[in-house]
């Protein structure tokens, strides 16, 4: 056994020196009920997910659904896009808004390389719940969302997801993903752009994802 391991499961065993050897664990009952708000959650819960996601240096915009698509499109002008992927799934009226800007606009069908969605300025896609709590999105990569890939490669991710798509916390979130975990398909959690840092703690973003998340916050309303 190495010098390091044996370091290790020697503070092990300093920290549970105290514990009676005769000690189970227990489950701890939570008392919550799908679709009721857990105590203590936020009043304002789509204020707090907007300061959560905010917190991570994305955009966030609240607007109607008549508003959505034209934002869309502005959105992706103003950042310049040339071309952008929307999923096969996506509302039609998105592809006619931005297709109307001038912006080219792929849709993974056939699959793009890598190298074809490396060079497309950003992706539209939609989303399967929020979380206040945390200030993250997770996708669920239905129809409207598309594979994993595309929400990965492209620079800019515009993110649409609605205000009744947004829950107070994991446990919450993790309840409104049932149907999606039972039937395997894939979760990627997106809790503001990516980012990492050195050991100097120099902040680098779009290492491994977009380098810029713009969300758009629909009110369902």
């Amino acid at each position: 056994m190495s010098s390091s391991r044996e370091a290790i499961l020697g503070r092990i065993r300093s920290a549970l020196a105290d514990v009676p050897g005769t000690e189970d664990s227990t489950d701890i009952a939570v008392d919550w009920v799908y679709g009721q708000r857990p105590e203590g959650a936020a009043d304002d819960m789509l204020g707090l997910f907007v300061e959560r996601v905010e917190d991570y240096r994305a955009v966030v915009d609240r607007i109607t659904s008549d508003e959505l698509a034209g934002r869309i499109a502005d959105v992706l002008a103003e950042h310049e896009v040339n071309s952008v992927v929307i999923p096969a799934g996506a509302p039609e009226q998105w592809r006619e808004a931005v297709a109307g800007r001038g912006i080219t606009v792929l849709s993974d069908d056939p699959v793009l390389s890598h190298r074809e969605l490396d060079a497309t300025g950003g992706v539209v896609t939609a989303s399967r719940v929020g979380i206040a709590e945390t200030g993250t999105i997770v996708l669920d990569h239905d129809a409207d969302q598309g594979r994993r890939a595309l929400s990965l490669v492209p620079d800019l991710h515009v993110c649409v997801i609605g205000s009744d798509q947004v829950v107070s916390d994991v446990p919450e979130a993790v309840a409104r993903l049932q149907a999606s975990i039972d039937s395997r398909q894939p979760l990627t959690w997106i809790s503001g752009p990516s980012a990492t840092s050195d050991i100097e703690l120099n902040r680098v973003e779009g290492v491994h994802g977009p380098r810029t998340l713009h969300v758009l916050l629909v009110d369902a309303g």
